[in-house]
């Protein structure tokens, strides 16, 4: 009786409900050993398993990741390592340089250089997160709603995002928040949504459309689910990935559209503690006093890159074709 011939390949589970042809020594190689592409466990591993554990080998995601949770934490507690008071100045010690105590000097008002750049991370995360926040869940709800539906919805949505791809962002921010009097945060962060939210919908509307074409949605449909379960049983978890790679690298460009508003003066105002405030307001002390623009800019440089590197990170571990 002739012996069972080997299997030639394997088949591993994409984790983006569809699937690929392996060899048998590639699939042998995935994590647990399994030829089926499943953990120790015995559980098929899905898209964010495998994303996760290329990311605990990625060194630019652990650098950036430990770098930003510095700044979670000096935004929480800043008095865990600047002891003193932003807002206390002393004249006589305008534009001094480093002294015991003071290790960044003095600005043009004599408060104290590294206290104020400990407590302008606060207001930097804050104003990124929050606006980040707000654009990815309005630009995916409505880019979602748009592709799954489609129709006039969509056509509407569509030439409602170009109106607002038109508009300059630096301007725009010059013209709206020009007329605003409030020295709090939401003015920015709000303004932000406002022109930041056509981006995330885009690709969100595109994830959306590519999602629902698949065969299981398909399968779903025929089978009597209803939209609701389709959209966030189905399609949602299979197309969030893009929307949380751009908005992640988007998180560091809203920190430095704050400080660049902040810098024209319309952003946050005066007595709030800001990189971009303390940036414009060195400007003018650059030959005499450059310690004053170094610090914050630094400051707000390295926490740009820490998390458009961290974005960079995450969009190499959740692209498949990247893999």
């Amino acid at each position: 009786m002739p012996e069972p011939q080997q299997p030639e390949g394997a088949i591993a589970g994409t984790g983006m409900g569809g699937a690929m042809d392996l060899a048998v020594s590639e699939a042998t190689t995935l994590e647990g050993g399994r030829p089926d592409g499943s953990g120790p466990s015995g559980k098929p591993r899905s898209l964010w398993s495998d994303a996760w554990r290329d990311l605990r080998r990625n060194p630019v995601f652990i650098i950036s990741g430990l770098v930003i949770l510095f700044l979670v934490v000096i935004s929480l507690w800043p008095s865990l390592i600047a002891s003193g008071n932003p807002l206390k100045c002393d004249l006589s010690k305008a534009q001094e340089g480093s002294q015991p105590g003071h290790p960044f000097g003095f600005d043009g008002q004599g408060c104290d250089v590294y206290t104020r750049t400990v407590y302008g991370a606060r207001t930097s995360v804050t104003v990124g997160v929050c606006a980040t926040l707000g654009v990815a869940l309005l630009g995916s709800v409505l880019g979602g709603l748009a592709g799954f539906f489609g129709g006039a919805w969509d056509s509407l949505l569509s030439r409602l995002t170009d109106i607002f791809f038109a508009i300059p962002v630096v301007l725009g921010g010059l013209v709206l928040l020009s007329v605003v009097t409030s020295s709090t945060v939401w003015p920015v962060i709000g303004f932000m949504v406002l022109l930041g939210w056509p981006q995330i919908s885009r690709i969100a509307r595109g994830s959306v459309i590519t999602a629902k074409q698949n065969d299981y949605v398909q399968a779903a449909r025929a089978l009597g689910a209803s939209n609701s379960r389709l959209l966030l049983r189905h399609i949602t978890p299979n197309a969030v990935a893009p929307v949380i790679v751009v908005a992640t690298i988007a998180l560091g460009t809203y920190i430095s559209l704050e400080a660049t508003l902040s810098y024209l003066g319309v952003g946050l105002k005066p007595p709030t503690v800001s990189w971009g405030i303390d940036i414009s307001a060195a400007s003018a002390y650059i030959r005499n006093a450059p310690h004053m623009l170094l610090w914050p800019a630094g400051a707000l440089a390295i926490t740009v890159l820490a998390f458009i590197m961290l974005g960079d990170a995450v969009r190499d571990a959740l692209d498949p074709k990247l893999r």
